[in-house]
């Protein structure tokens, strides 16, 4: 028998459908755009800066 619950599975399933519509979605983005989203580090600073402009590492220098 399996040592995993049913339970587990599925949410394994749900997880990796999430996945894959997050990148084709990403995809259909990057498409649109005609470049690639920013990835790791750089998707943070880009996220993080507001509508003034100032990413979070400016405003902690005060």
């Amino acid at each position: 028998m399996d040592d995993e619950p049913k339970s587990s599975q599925a949410g394994e399933r749900a997880a990796e459908g999430l996945r894959e519509a997050t990148a084709k979605e990403e995809a259909k983005t990057e498409s649109k755009m005609g470049h690639d989203l920013a990835k790791g580090a750089d998707r943070f600073e880009e996220r993080s800066k507001s509508s003034d402009g100032r990413s979070a590492k400016e405003k902690q220098k005060g």
